[in-house]
């Protein structure tokens, strides 16, 4: 029987783009604990491929989020807050984004303006809004926000650039987030998973090829799994991590040990 760590839980999960996603994964395995969700989606076009998938799971609600504009984000959460009768527990956040493709290769010092302050953000500034716009409807009873991360933002990947600059200003904010709101109870981390070959990695050149590396490197001598990664995010966001935040939680095999 399933121990339902998330029964009586309620939350948003934002990222989904397809069932490939590590969000839906996450979202799979919340909803198999007994939690209630609700999910922002990117767009119209994006909206057609993951509607069917929430609505498969029984979701509460889905809504169409543009991250860059205030008024929609703020509209979104207060429609979310009254929809879980002003409170919820915990956010999944799986937004990344914002580089060209050429500032994915090469070399980062030739990053554009427009594609660096793009890249911060949709990845780094967008869980900052979100927790902010959460926080009304957390500070009762405490709660937990994951995001996720990557080794990129610790060490410099190969065709990577200006997307690890960001992680590693989104581990930051995690600090931050978590000394600002610790004091009401709220849980702020980010999990750092291993490469997966996800709708997001595949616009990194050669990812097939840093796979191969990781998995040379990895002590465990394999890739992580999807599995694996949701159920780090269960630990996280459940009560049996009531002491945990501000923290990078690794899932990559102990590849950071040695890579």
């Amino acid at each position: 029987m399933m121990s339902k760590l998330m029964a009586g839980k309620k939350g948003i999960i934002m990222g989904v783009a397809n069932e490939k996603s590590l969000a839906w994964k996450i979202a799979e395995r919340l909803k198999e604990e007994g939690a209630e969700t609700a999910f922002t989606y990117q767009n119209e076009k994006i909206g057609e491929k993951v509607i069917p998938l929430f609505e498969g799971i029984g979701a509460k609600s889905y809504h169409k989020l543009d991250i860059t504009d205030d008024q929609e984000f703020e509209a979104v959460f207060k429609k979310i807050g009254e929809e879980f009768e002003g409170e919820f527990d915990f956010i999944v956040h799986a937004i990344a984004g914002g580089p060209r493709k050429e500032d994915l290769k090469g070399k980062f010092v030739n990053t554009a303006r427009d594609s660096f302050l793009r890249s911060m953000e949709i990845s780094v500034y967008s869980y900052v809004k979100a927790l902010q716009l959460a926080y009304p409807f957390m500070k009762k009873s405490g709660g937990s926000a994951v995001t996720l991360t990557y080794y990129g933002g610790e060490k410099v990947i190969p065709n990577y650039n200006i997307m690890g600059v960001a992680k590693a200003a989104l581990e930051s904010s995690v600090k931050y987030l978590a000394a600002d709101l610790g004091q009401d109870g709220i849980r702020v981390n980010a999990l750092s998973p291993g490469p997966i070959l996800t709708r997001a990695a595949s616009g990194i050149s050669d990812f097939r090829g840093l796979m191969k590396s990781f998995k040379e490197k990895s002590p465990l001598g394999r890739l992580v799994k999807q599995e694996e990664v949701a159920a780090s995010a269960l630990y996280l966001l459940s009560d049996l991590s009531t002491m945990v935040t501000g923290e990078i939680i690794h899932v990559d095999g102990g590849y950071h040990v040695t890579g």
